[in-house]
């Protein structure tokens, strides 16, 4: 081996040894992690997501968490966490699965693209070990990972385009049986006109009243303030 082949051989070897280097330094816990989980309602719970979180060394203020459709990304802790993350490059950013990002296909992708780039954030997703941005750098793993999100974005998008149509489905039946939507409208008392009439005169006090009618009091004032606009 030459002198010129030498120089580079030890070239190459040092800037391995460096990259390596680099990259256990990233991952061996000085990393800043952050977790994102999402539910589509209030009445959903995120318990399970969470606890994933903190099982992967996550602190819980560095969690995030969104209870919103997965349509767009306008979500305003969604929001808050990509600012973190702009101002911490190198953090890694793990979900529990690629759906709890979004629902959207190709707002899904280019958001990807976004973090990895522009917020210079790894993302690893828990249920998916082959989306970890983290353990395949190389062409071959860049390649299988873009191929899986595309998929599983696809797969998420078609799986809301699913829901909406059940849920349209369900609601035409519904009505086609004359169900109601919403909260069935409170009764008027056979004896609301007097009582309300004897309470207008100050014949009789609010409570006397609400207990003559046996309304609750919230509903007494609802029914009170449209019977005074009607007459």
């Amino acid at each position: 081996m030459n002198v010129h082949n030498a120089d580079w051989a030890f070239l190459n070897i040092s800037s391995i040894i460096v990259i390596r280097y680099y990259d256990r330094r990233r991952f061996n816990g000085r990393t800043k992690k952050y977790g994102y989980a999402r539910v589509s309602s209030q009445e959903q719970n995120e318990a399970r997501q969470i606890q994933a979180f903190l099982n992967n060394g996550i602190k819980q203020d560095r969690i995030f968490v969104d209870k919103q459709s997965g349509k767009d990304f306008n979500r305003q802790e969604y929001q808050t966490l990509k600012r973190m993350l702009k101002d911490s490059p190198h953090s890694l950013l793990i979900i529990m699965s690629i759906d709890r990002l979004g629902r959207n296909y190709k707002e899904i992708v280019r958001e990807w693209q976004e973090l990895t780039t522009e917020c210079q954030a790894d993302i690893k997703v828990l249920d998916m070990p082959l989306l970890d941005t983290t353990q395949y750098k190389d062409l071959l793993g860049t390649f299988i990972s873009d191929l899986i999100l595309q998929v599983l974005s696809f797969v998420a998008e078609q799986e809301r385009n699913n829901i909406r149509t059940r849920q349209s489905e369900g609601i035409a039946i519904a009505k086609a049986n004359k169900v109601k939507f919403g909260r069935p409208k409170t009764k008027i008392p056979d004896n609301f006109n007097e009582v309300y009439y004897k309470w207008k005169n100050g014949e009789i006090t609010a409570t006397q009243a609400i207990n003559e009618t046996g309304l609750k009091r919230t509903n007494f004032y609802k029914i009170a303030n449209n019977f005074n606009i009607k007459v």
